[in-house]
């Protein structure tokens, strides 16, 4: 088993060792998932490939948008080429994300289905928070199903569909089984703690490990949808396993649906902070949506997944976890990036 990364320092901090929780028989090659010659190393006599790579984060794509796009859309051609062009393999996994959805689907007070457009920037300003339709009615959000037509409200969003239709597309043409898998929020052990961008569940413990209160967007009621990593681990064995699902993009969630705040609070109960409650800020940030939570009616169907891990159970594991570990809090260094170029109200 071989893993190809860049060791990115916002990901693996300024020395870019090799990570400590790497299985020993796990080879790793150092490299740019751009250059050729990195590839072409990392794909010899490999017969298939997850492909995980992406700069990740909402906020920081909506103004790193060359590094963003070089990285997951140019990255992930340069990966097509080389896997076309001389390095075949049998199966590719992509990893593709709920972003792509924007907000989820919602339903009106007569139960028909809608697709909301984006909030309106004058509704936010005034904490409007809630989705409505053209005649004003709040809607209510219901699961998503992968038939929902993506809305992209992000360069992240954007930069995930492209790696999604990429890698579908050209399994098709070349014969090859791919499966995207549209990851919703993903958290656990080993996750990038100093990196501000890498997840809210890791953002919410950053903080709390240096004895700060969470900071949630809006009201904190938005509604998502948190996945264990173990869960992930499995939803991507069965990928690679299963016949069925070449060709297919499958939520890869816990197909429960769960507000922000409400992970804050038990996020700071499981690492006994008792003395620390969630800061609400009613700050807004671009490209941020209200509700999105999973349909997980297909990869029931396609993979047998049935996700294991609740969260009570997911956080006692992360919480052991971070009890000796060290994070770098950076979410208010973030923030103000984002206010400085007009991304956050």
């Amino acid at each position: 088993m071989r893993a190809l990364d860049s060791l990115l320092a916002q990901v693996h901090g300024a020395a870019g060792r090799r990570p400590t929780y790497l299985h020993p028989e796990v080879e790793l090659a150092e490299g740019d998932v751009r250059d050729p010659g990195a590839l072409s190393r990392a794909l010899d006599k490999v017969d298939a490939v997850f492909h995980f790579v992406a700069l990740v984060g909402v906020g920081q794509s909506m103004y790193q948008l060359s590094e963003y796009t070089s990285v997951n859309c140019l990255g992930t051609t340069a990966l097509l080429e080389a896997i076309t062009g001389g390095h075949p393999v049998e199966r590719l996994i992509v990893a593709s994300s709920m972003s792509i959805y924007g907000e989820g689907l919602y339903h009106n007070s007569r139960g028909e289905v809608r697709a909301p457009a984006e909030r309106s920037l004058d509704r936010l300003k005034d904490s409007d928070w809630e989705v409505r339709d053209e005649a004003g009615e709040v809607l209510t959000p219901v699961p998503t199903p992968e038939e929902k037509a993506p809305q992209l409200a992000s360069v992240y969003a954007l930069s995930k569909y492209a790696q999604e239709c990429l890698c579908l597309m050209i399994g098709r043409a070349y014969g090859i089984d791919a499966v995207a898998l549209r990851f919703f929020n993903t958290y656990g052990p080993y996750q990038a703690l100093s990196n501000p961008y890498t997840g809210v569940l890791s953002n919410f413990a950053s903080r709390v490990l240096n004895g700060r209160a969470p900071l949630i967007f809006e009201d904190g009621l938005q509604k998502r949808d948190f996945v264990s990593v173990y869960d992930v681990a499995r939803a991507c064995r069965l990928a690679l396993e299963k016949k069925e699902a070449a060709g297919c993009a499958l939520n890869i969630s816990s197909g429960v649906a769960m507000t922000v705040l409400e992970v804050a609070q038990r996020t700071v109960r499981a690492l006994g902070r008792r003395d620390l409650e969630p800061e609400v800020t009613g700050k807004y940030r671009a490209g941020d949506i209200r509700h999105c939570f999973s349909d997980m009616t297909r990869a029931r169907r396609v993979l047998g997944f049935e996700p294991q891990v609740r969260l009570e159970q997911g956080l006692e594991d992360l919480a052991a976890w971070l009890e000796e570990q060290t994070a770098e809090d950076r979410v208010v260094e973030a923030r103000a990036e984002l206010a400085a170029r007009g991304l956050m109200v």
